[in-house]
């Protein structure tokens, strides 16, 4: 029988963090081994934990939730790193991701998706809200992320291997947000033909994860 994903939780509002320890002790596949107020107690119980995933809010008191995923990262190297936050503010978005973060969340985020997301990051998976993935695309413009020139490195892998209709189709879903799982069921097909086509998607478009899948096919939709 496979060990339960642990999981650390970092937020100063200990009325939430026992609200999520509620929830999460529901799905017996997941386990809080431990939970903070601030980055810096964080700092002094991961190492030790050493969590498969942290749940990190932005908003905490002394160093930002950000601010904290370099040295999160440091003390405990194996630990997926998700934000879990109220912010929707599009650079704060894009800053985590740059730092490190596998993945951004709100926090009206749904129990039975919170615990999917946190399964997608073990299974190597970046995940963003929904909600948030247009004003992802919108941060890298801003913030001078070369989308164009990106493009046009994959280009000549495009015209060389086009992706085929169901792996457009797939990627349209990608840039939604959809997890393989919600992918299958839209397009009827088994989760494991879902993995395959990502696979292929990637590998074509000469990318390296979902998040620059999703920011890829947005901005060829904003452009097209």
């Amino acid at each position: 029988m496979n060990l339960p994903i642990s999981v650390f939780l970092i937020d100063d509002h200990t009325l939430l963090r026992r609200g999520l320890v509620a929830l999460l002790s529901q799905q017996t596949d997941l386990k809080v081994v431990g939970e903070a107020g601030d980055a810096s107690q964080a700092l002094r119980l991961v190492p030790g934990l050493q969590p498969d995933v942290i749940l990190l809010d932005n908003h905490l008191p002394g160093v930002c939730g950000i601010d904290a995923i370099a040295g999160l990262h440091e003390a405990s190297p194996r630990s997926r790193i998700l934000m879990l936050t109220v912010s929707e503010d599009a650079e704060d978005l894009a800053n985590a991701l740059r730092k490190g973060a596998q993945g951004y969340l709100l926090k009206t985020i749904e129990g039975y998706l919170l615990a999917e997301n946190i399964h997608r990051a073990m299974r190597g998976e970046s995940v963003v809200s929904p909600e948030m993935m247009g004003k992802l695309v919108a941060a890298l413009r801003a913030q001078g992320e070369p989308l164009e020139e990106a493009k046009q490195q994959t280009q000549e892998a495009e015209d060389a291997s086009p992706l085929s209709p169901r792996e457009e189709e797939v990627l349209s879903e990608i840039a939604r947000g959809a997890s393989n799982k919600e992918i299958a069921r839209v397009l009827d097909i088994a989760e494991t033909t879902v993995k395959i086509h990502v696979q292929h998607i990637l590998r074509k478009l000469g990318l390296s994860s979902r998040v620059q899948a999703a920011v890829y096919a947005s901005d060829r939709q904003r452009s097209g």
